[in-house]
C-alpha cells in the first residue's frame, strides 16, 4: 500500500501529482480552507508521511497526533500558517518552494499598481453605470516615480525589473541581502524602512509575516508616507494594520492601495475596504497562475520526494525560526510601532 501525502487543498497541478505518483506516493486532498477538525480527521485516517501545505493552518496538535509525519512542504513561500515551533519540536522540517511563483506575484504587484494609479476599477464601474467621467478626470503617470521595496528576495527582484520597464526608479530595504544583489538588479539600497516610506511614491511589501514584521504598516508608518503614495501588498495581510490603513485612505493621507492579502482570509463581508474606491482588492491570487502553480507544485512535491529519499535539499529551502527572521529582515518594524 502506497504511503500517503496529504494536500491541504482540493487539487495539485497534474505535473506535481505525477511526481508523487511516479515515486510511489498517493496524494489525499482536503477541501479548500478546511478547519482544524477536518484536517485532524484526515491525519488520523490516512496517517500521511508528508503534508503539502496549500490552504488553511497546520497547528501544534497536528504534529502531536502524527508521529509518522516526516516533512511539511509549503506550496509557496509563506509559512505563517504553519506552527514552526511545533514542527521543530517534533523534528519535522518545513521546506518552501522558493522563487517558483516569483514571476506571477511580481506581475500581479504591477497589475495592482497600474489599477490603483490609473483608477481602473472606479472608472470601469462608472462607465458601466452610465457615467462618462472624462471631462473632470486627471490621470497619473508612473514613469519618473520611485518604487520602494520592503525586503528584496526573488519576488521583489522581479518586481524591480518590471517597475524599471515602466521607467520607474527602484530602491529597496533588506539588511540581510548582499550588496551584489542590489548592484546586479540596478536597485538602490535604502538605509531603513523609514527611508523608503518618506522618499518613495510607491511602497510594495515583499517580506514574510513574523512577530517582528506584524503591523509593519501602521499609523506611525503611514504618517511618514507621501500623500500621493500608493501601497501594494502581495505578501501577507498581517503586515498591515488594516484599521489604520482605511483611516489613512479615508483621510486622504495616502492616494490608494492594492491588496492581494488580508489579515483574515477571506475578509468579512462588511470589511471597510469594500466601501473604499481608493483600494483595489484581489483574493490572494497573485501567485495563482497556470505556470506558477505547475512550478510551485512540482517543487513542493519534488522536495518531499528528495527528502524522503535521503537526498540533500538546498539550505535556502529549509525554514526554521532563525532563517525566517533573517530572510525577512527582522528589524523592519523597528521604530515604527
Amino acid at each position: 500500500m502506497a504511503s500517503t501525502i496529504l494536500i491541504t487543498g482540493p487539487s495539485l497541478a497534474p505535473a506535481a501529482v505525477a511526481v508523487l505518483s511516479e515515486a510511489g506516493y498517493e496524494p489525499v486532498y482536503l477541501p479548500a480552507y478546511a478547519d482544524a477538525e477536518v484536517l485532524r480527521s484526515h491525519v488520523v485516517e490516512h496517517r500521511p508521511i508528508a503534508i503539502i501545505s496549500r490552504m488553511g493552518r497546520i497547528e501544534a496538535p497536528i504534529f502531536e497526533i502524527a508521529p509518522q509525519l516526516r516533512i511539511v512542504s509549503k506550496h509557496g513561500v509563506g509559512v505563517d500558517n504553519i506552527d514552526l515551533d511545533a514542527a521543530s519540536a517534533h523534528d519535522v522540517p518545513v521546506i518552501v518552494a522558493s522563487g517558483a511563483n516569483a514571476v506571477s506575484v511580481a506581475e500581479h504587484a504591477l497589475a495592482l499598481l497600474v489599477a490603483v494609479a490609473k483608477r481602473l476599477v472606479p472608472l470601469d464601474r462608472g462607465l458601466r453605470e452610465g457615467r462618462w467621467e472624462k471631462p473632470d478626470f486627471k490621470g497619473r503617470e508612473l514613469a519618473g516615480s520611485t518604487m520602494g521595496l520592503v525586503a528584496f528576495g526573488a519576488i521583489a527582484q522581479h518586481t524591480a525589473r518590471l517597475a524599471k520597464a515602466f521607467d520607474m526608479a527602484v530602491i529597496a530595504y533588506d539588511p540581510f541581502a548582499a550588496d551584489e544583489v542590489f548592484v546586479r538588479c540596478g536597485v538602490g539600497r535604502a538605509s531603513s524602512v523609514e527611508d523608503l516610506l518618506q522618499n518613495c511614491d510607491v511602497i510594495s511589501l515583499h517580506c514574510p509575516l513574523t512577530e517582528q514584521t506584524r503591523g509593519l504598516i501602521n499609523r506611525g508608518s503611514l504618517a511618514l508616507m507621501r500623500e500621493d503614495a500608493i501601497l501594494i501588498n502581495t505578501a501577507r495581510g498581517g503586515l498591515i494594520d488594516e484599521a489604520a490603513l482605511i483611516e489613512a485612505l479615508d483621510a486622504g493621507k495616502i492616494a490608494g492601495a492594492g491588496l492581494d492579502t488580508f489579515a483574515k482570509e477571506p475578509p468579512a463581508a462588511d470589511h471597510p475596504f469594500f466601501a473604499s474606491d481608493r483600494v483595489v482588492l484581489t483574493p490572494h491570487i497573485g501567485g495563482v497562475t497556470t505556470a506558477a502553480n505547475a512550478r510551485v507544485g512540482v517543487e513542493a512535491a519534488q522536495g518531499v520526494i528528495d527528502y524522503l529519499a535521503g537526498r540533500p535539499l538546498p539550505a535556502s529551502r529549509i525554514v526554521n525560526r532563525e532563517q525566517l527572521s533573517k530572510s525577512a529582515a527582522v528589524q523592519l518594524a523597528g521604530g515604527l510601532q
